[in-house]
């Protein structure tokens, strides 16, 4: 679904919010600006779509850390096989 060159959009917006987009974007700048915002938005989608698929895929019981969780925790953090 690639394009040869960017694609032009029209779209209606209040007086009110363009000049807050010059303010704080610039005339020159308000195409970046907003394909900016625009692919933090769609990045944020992407990313609530795929906390909202995992929902559920953890059991509420059966874990290691049902017992007793800040044991578990500090088991975890003390494991030389930690990454980070």
């Amino acid at each position: 679904m690639g394009y040869d060159q960017p694609m032009r959009l029209h779209i209606t917006v209040d007086d009110e919010l363009v000049a807050e987009l010059d303010q704080r974007a610039g005339r020159r700048r308000r195409s970046a600006f907003i394909a900016e915002l625009i692919r933090r938005g769609l990045d944020d989608e992407r990313r609530w779509d795929d906390i909202e698929a995992a929902l559920g895929a953890i059991p509420d019981e059966g874990h290691e850390w049902d017992d007793d969780p800040g044991e578990w925790v500090r088991r975890q953090r003390a494991d030389q096989r930690r990454v980070g």
